[in-house]
């Protein structure tokens, strides 16, 4: 049995077009291992822990080698509440909108919190970064409400795709899959169709996954 972790950006809920394409592959997926542990948390829902103060001391404490304060502590053990839970899972699906041609303020705080050293990545002098989280596949919904396709004057927008995979790589994954629904502001027929495509995509995908 496996375990899924299903990551929701977004606070729109059943309005979102990245939620709705990621509620597809996943319900496929469901269809598929019915046995498997679907875990799925909204980040907008989520109480994350704040990482400033005593949580960015403790990371450098960390560092230094040196010796938690309690309130440092506390702070940590939080911290890595959440890295635990999102390291434990052997395969994920992210729902990602662009915001400001970037991810939500809230995808990135979970990251700020996940990507710690000796956790979710490592450093040495001689082989430089390594990855931690590794041979676990995932898949990314995205949605934005304009179209920045490759090639396009206007891809160098796109910094939604760039940053969340070049995180993602940074920390170990190398299976990136996605589906990618754009434009979903416009005629409705128009972004029905999209959507409906875009949903249909990940679909087909969630059987292999």
């Amino acid at each position: 049995m496996s375990k899924l972790l299903y990551i929701q950006g977004s606070p729109r809920g059943d309005r979102s077009s990245s939620i709705a394409v990621a509620d597809a592959f996943v319900n496929t997926y469901k269809e598929r291992h019915p046995d498997d542990d679907i875990n799925v948390i909204n980040l907008f829902q989520m109480n994350l822990p704040s990482f400033d103060g005593p949580a960015l001391q403790a990371k450098y404490t960390i560092l230094h080698g040196r010796q938690h304060s309690d309130a440092e502590l506390t702070a940590w053990r939080a911290i890595e509440a959440v890295i635990g839970e999102f390291t434990s899972a052997d395969k994920y699906v992210f729902a990602v909108p662009m915001w400001n041609f970037n991810i939500p303020y809230r995808l990135k705080q979970y990251i700020d919190v996940i990507v710690q050293p000796s956790y979710t990545f490592s450093f040495s002098p001689d082989e430089g970064y390594s990855g931690l989280v590794t041979n676990k596949p995932v898949f990314i919904a995205y949605a934005r409400g304009g179209e920045y396709p490759a090639g396009s004057d206007f891809e160098s927008f796109d910094l939604q795709t760039k940053y969340l995979e070049l995180i993602l790589g940074f920390i170990g994954f190398t299976d990136v899959r996605k589906v990618v629904v754009e434009p979903t502001l416009g005629e409705s027929d128009s972004t029905d169709e999209r959507l409906e495509t875009a949903i249909k995509r990940a679909q087909t995908m969630a059987e292999s996954f």
